[in-house]
């Protein structure tokens, strides 16, 4: 009988001889331990960045069979499944692993999250340019400098903007890529690009499946299949981490009171939103708010 497969722990990348984290919110690795990366099924849950200077590696996400070669960056975002990992014994990484909450937290500005996201679904390997590798090489040791400087009050921040930058300029390597000989897009991927730009726009107000779906002129239910196909999470999983994200920042940015906070997002009363942070984060609001 085969056993469940288990999540991805951030928290096990540290031991991948890493060079600098804050918390389990971000760590980096710049001389990858592969015999401590396991080569059991993993379902991510975390997003990791990782460039490959030297060697190869070969596993599978969802069952596919990928190969990482020098030039490589893979982007690996959370719900996929990691399996049958193997990497030559000269294998030479830089590797990011930022944790769900934090890379939300931190892309809540970009402009057009949801193309890279679904780029990243479909070319979870792209191969950089060598000006490119420079640039991701330059962000990775910047950020680290910024990360080991744990007496700096604005170091989060400083790490965040940084973030920012270098998906932003990841974005740009993706505009390089999407030729207009590309493949056509599915119907799914088209689908699933509109249900996060609606989502992003309304979901301070609207977070029933239904009126998305009714917004794309879609059933719910073909809606759900879409999104599950394309990101392995439903629609409410989507929804519901945008609402969380929300709520997290509003809770350690701003004075406002946890009533003041259930006004602005639309929840009935204080007592809902209590009930539902508590159910997607496993605090209640106000102990999330002294932690």
């Amino acid at each position: 009988m085969k056993q469940e497969i288990l999540d991805a722990d951030i928290r096990n990348v540290k031991n991948w001889n890493a060079c600098g984290f804050i918390d389990n919110d971000i760590i980096l690795v710049d001389e990858l331990k592969t015999d401590l990366i396991t080569t059991e099924a993993r379902r991510m849950n975390y997003i990791l960045l990782g460039l490959c200077l030297r060697g190869e590696a070969n596993y599978t996400i969802d069952t596919v069979e990928q190969k990482v070669l020098p030039g490589d960056i893979i982007i690996l975002t959370d719900r996929h499944v990691i399996d049958k990992f193997h990497a030559s014994s000269n294998l030479d990484a830089r590797c990011i692993a930022i944790s769900k909450s934090y890379f939300y937290e931190v892309m809540r500005d970009m402009s057009d999250l949801s193309s890279l996201l679904l780029f990243s679904k479909c070319n979870p390997i792209v191969s950089l340019t060598a000006d490119e590798i420079t640039v991701f090489l330059d962000y990775f040791q910047f950020i680290k400098r910024k990360v080991n400087e744990e007496q700096n009050p604005f170091r989060k921040r400083l790490v965040s903007g940084l973030l920012l930058a270098m998906f932003y300029d990841l974005s740009n390597v993706i505009k390089r890529l999407e030729r207009p000989e590309k493949h056509r897009q599915s119907r799914a991927e088209i689908i699933f690009t509109q249900f996060i730009k609606l989502v992003e726009q309304n979901y301070l107000t609207e977070r029933r499946v239904s009126w998305y779906a009714q917004q794309i002129c879609i059933t719910p239910k073909y809606l759900s299949e879409s999104v599950k196909q394309i990101s392995k999470r439903s629609p409410n999983d989507w929804i519901d981490n945008y609402v969380v994200l929300e709520i997290r920042l509003q809770l350690k940015n701003s004075n406002k009171s946890i009533k003041e906070i259930a006004e602005s997002l639309h929840f009935p009363n204080q007592s809902f939103l209590g009930k539902y942070f508590k159910e997607h984060v496993g605090v209640s609001p106000s102990a999330y708010r002294r932690s």
